[in-house]
């Protein structure tokens, strides 16, 4: 019998990441592309198409030994119906059944859903947020995505879009956000608002990765971004966790990687903030499954047919 294979999309404001995936979740090749190669939704439609099949192609293998196509997308998804409602970072998408289209185009088993919510189920499965019940994941890049494990199991709530923990309302006449709303956390925490704050501060462009090596040498303005961005965070986490009363929160994505200054005051806001009871249990975790998380719930989301 042939050895079956998953092909996993993981798209986002900045990258499409694309893997061949075996049945243990195990990623035998990958590639990165930007996502601003493909401006219009008819071209990022094209080039994830041109990737799978250059994966099938250059892998040798046929259409029966791949198992299905998972794709994790950056906005609010109808996971039943195949629907991408819009994606708050790339304009243009909007009601498209991107399901029924590349079944159509590729003669394959297709599956899609939030980023976020594929990465709360790989982290939950393998990964930081693993013997845990109820669960917030987190990415914090481009945009802020999120996903809730409650009592053990993805939680999707009345349409399927539930965790846009990035478009949680933070500050009632506050910054305009791309999600068309204002006073939205990703508004403060976001990769733009971040760099931003860091252009203004340096006088100069800085990558996350930069600001988190500067902030490791006690560079103080790098200190200050991260230490006002974990604040944020930590405020904005604590009603969360009042109301869900979790026991982990697992965050992940790019911003993640400035480290012990950013999750200090991440853990440091939400204590400040959060009632007692709720606050002395909660854990908040650093991912494990780092850029590979997305891409491995796209996997177990075909595999487990969800």
């Amino acid at each position: 019998m042939n050895k079956k294979f998953i092909i996993g999309i993981d798209l986002g404001g900045t990258n499409l990441k694309v893997a061949l995936l075996d049945l243990d979740y195990k990623i035998k090749d990958k590639e990165v592309l930007s996502t601003r190669s493909f401006m219009e939704k008819g071209q990022l439609i094209l080039g994830i198409l041109h990737s799978i099949n250059r994966f099938i192609k250059y892998n040798h293998l046929s259409k029966a030994e791949i198992l299905g196509v998972g794709l994790g997308l950056p906005g609010p998804i109808d996971a039943k119906s195949g629907i991408v409602h819009f994606f708050p970072n790339i304009p243009g998408w909007k009601e498209v059944r991107l399901r029924d289209i590349l079944r159509k185009k590729l003669g394959l088993p297709v599956f899609l859903d939030n980023d976020a919510k594929l990465m709360t189920l790989a982290e939950h499965k393998l990964g930081a947020a693993k013997g845990f019940q109820n669960v917030l994941c987190m990415t914090l890049g481009t945009g802020i995505g999120g996903g809730l494990i409650i009592n053990g199991r993805i939680y999707r709530g009345f349409n399927n879009a539930a965790g846009e923990i990035g478009h949680l309302g933070i500050n009632e006449n506050g910054l305009d956000c791309n999600c068309g709303a204002s006073g939205c956390l990703e508004a403060y925490v976001g990769n733009q608002r971040v760099m931003a704050e860091t252009r203004k501060a340096f006088k100069r462009k800085i990558t996350p990765e930069e600001l988190s090596l500067l902030a490791a040498k006690h560079n103080r303005m790098a200190i200050d971004i991260w230490r006002k961005t974990g604040s944020h965070l930590g405020f904005a986490l604590a009603g969360v966790v009042n109301l869900l009363n979790l026991d982990a929160i697992v965050i992940g994505g790019g911003m993640a990687k400035a480290g012990e200054v950013l999750f200090t005051n991440i853990n440091s806001a939400l204590k400040r903030q959060a009632m007692s009871v709720q606050a002395k249990r909660v854990k908040i975790l650093k991912a494990k499954l780092a850029n590979h998380a997305g891409l491995i719930g796209a996997a177990i989301m075909v595999k487990e047919g969800l």
